[in-house]
């Protein structure tokens, strides 16, 4: 059973296991530590929700959605909404995304969001999939990675 709940600050090392597992299974080029997860999607700037998914009291995965600032690293329009999804390859094909983004969707409503942007690299074959199953569609140029967008 996968239950869902808004991530904390000690989830940091678990949501770096999430990506590690992903990067050893070569489909993410770095390693990361918990350090990185507490800058990158627990403590940042544009924090509107990060939730991680649970099996067996285990995170499997993790969706973040922040608002664009300026100078965000994907050239967002500030404003919109920035999403990222990181399921372990183990639990992936399980319904965790689906499931997840409904949550995020809802986070983004809240928020008073009208755009959400996935950056997903160019080489991501199931990320790219995966968002568009959403509804998400290509709507610039990238530099090695293809930028999404959903109206929301």
């Amino acid at each position: 059973m996968i239950t869902f709940r808004p991530a904390e600050a000690t989830d940091a090392e678990a949501m770096a296991e999430v990506q590690n597992a992903i990067h050893r299974a070569g489909l993410r080029a770095t390693a990361v530590d918990a350090g990185v997860m507490r800058e990158r999607y627990l403590d940042s700037e544009g924090d509107v929700a990060c939730t991680v998914a649970v099996r067996d009291g285990e995170v499997v995965g993790f969706q973040s959605l922040k608002r664009a600032w300026p100078g965000n690293p994907y050239d967002v329009t500030i404003g919109w909404g920035i999403i990222g999804t990181h399921i372990r390859p183990d639990a992936g094909r399980s319904g965790i995304g689906r499931r997840i983004f409904a949550i995020t969707l809802a986070a983004a409503k809240d928020a008073g969001l009208r755009h959400l942007d996935a950056t997903i690299g160019a080489d991501n074959a199931a990320g790219l999939a995966y968002y568009a199953a959403l509804g998400f569609v290509p709507y610039r140029e990238g530099d090695g990675a293809i930028p999404h967008r959903l109206d929301l």
